[in-house]
C-alpha cells in the first residue's frame, strides 16, 4: 500500500476550488519560496524527537524509530513547529489512498469534490492517481493545487482522473523563478500551456511581492501566453497579495506587501491581455 505524509485534512473548504470541497494537504515540497506562508509543510519530519518535550498536551511521543502523532490529543498550539530547526511539522499521518478516502467519505454527499494540495502534492503522483480513481467511483470531482514541477505529460493516468489543476506561477522569467524558489520554472511554464490546451488549467496564481521579482512582467506574460487557450476552457487568474503572516522570520523583513493600487493595476493588465476572470485577494 502507498503511504504518504498527510499534514491535514479540512473536511469542508470553500476556498480550495469551486463549491464545497474536502481539502487534503500533503507534507513535503521541492520549492523553497522566500515568501512561503506555510514553511512547516516544506520538509518531511526527520524524527529527531526534539519537539516531543515541547508538546504541552502529550500529542507527540517518541517511538522506537520515529515521532508518533496522536491527533486526538493535539491542541494546535504550534509549539512543535516553532521549535523545529528543520522546517518540518511532526503533526502528520502516513496514510494510504484508501484511508484518506475513508476520511473524505464522511463528508459525502455534502461536498462537490476534493482538492489535494501541500506542501507539493505532486511529489506523490501514484498516490494521487489511486486516490482520484477512488473519488471518481464516488462521483467526486478531483482538483490539484500545484507548483507545477511535475511534468503532467509523463503521467497520463493521473491527468485522466484529474478534473483541473490550480497552478502557481511564481515568476515568468527563469532567473527570477530561481531567485524566488531556488528551482527552475521551465517545467512550470510547459505545464501551464499544456494543461491549458487540454482544458485542465482551472486557475493560475501569482503571489505579488514587490521588489522580489518583476510582478508586472510575470502577470502580463502569463496572461498573454494563456489567452489563446481560453477556447478550451475558462482560466481564472488569482492575484494574491503577499502578507507577512506565517512567513519565516528571516524573510519577513525582506519582502513587502503590495499596495491596493498595485494589485488593481495588475488586475487591469490581466484583463487587457484577454483574461476576464480575475480575483484579487
Amino acid at each position: 500500500m502507498k503511504r504518504v505524509p498527510v499534514n491535514k485534512i479540512i473536511p469542508f473548504s470553500s476556498v480550495d476550488g469551486p463549491g464545497n470541497r474536502t481539502a487534503v494537504f500533503l507534507q513535503g515540497c521541492n520549492f523553497d519560496c522566500r515568501y512561503c506562508h506555510n514553511p512547516e509543510t516544506r520538509n518531511v519530519c526527520r524524527d529527531c524527537g526534539e519537539c516531543v518535550k515541547s508538546c504541552p498536551s502529550g500529542a507527540l511521543k517518541l517511538g522506537e524509530s520515529r515521532v508518533v502523532f496522536e491527533p486526538a490529543a493535539c491542541v494546535s498550539c504550534d509549539a512543535c513547529i516553532h521549535i523545529c530547526r528543520y522546517g518540518c511539522s511532526p503533526r502528520i499521518r502516513n496514510m494510504t489512498p484508501e484511508e484518506v478516502m475513508e476520511a473524505v467519505q464522511k463528508q459525502v454527499p455534502f461536498i462537490r469534490g476534493i482538492t489535494v494540495s501541500g506542501g507539493e502534492c505532486t511529489l506523490y503522483p501514484e498516490f494521487l492517481t489511486d486516490l482520484f480513481v477512488l473519488c471518481k467511483k464516488e462521483g467526486l470531482g478531483t482538483l490539484i493545487d500545484s507548483n507545477g514541477t511535475l511534468d503532467f505529460s509523463e503521467y497520463p493516468e493521473l491527468t485522466a482522473v484529474t478534473d483541473g489543476v490550480m497552478l502557481d506561477i511564481k515568476a515568468w522569467d527563469d532567473e527570477e523563478h530561481k531567485k524566488v524558489t531556488g528551482v527552475s520554472g521551465v517545467v512550470v511554464r510547459k505545464n501551464a500551456l499544456e494543461l491549458a490546451s487540454a482544458g485542465k488549467l482551472l486557475e493560475v496564481r501569482t503571489v505579488v511581492v514587490p521588489g522580489l521579482f518583476d510582478c508586472e512582467e510575470t502577470v502580463r506574460e502569463t496572461a498573454r501566453q494563456l489567452r489563446p487557450y481560453l477556447a478550451y476552457g475558462n482560466i481564472r487568474y488569482k492575484l494574491i497579495r503577499y502578507r507577512k503572516i506565517g512567513v519565516r522570520e528571516q524573510y519577513a523583513v525582506v519582502c513587502r506587501s503590495p499596495s491596493e493600487e498595485m494589485m488593481e493595476r495588475l488586475a487591469d493588465i490581466v484583463r487587457s491581455e484577454g483574461l476576464d476572470d480575475v480575483i484579487v485577494i
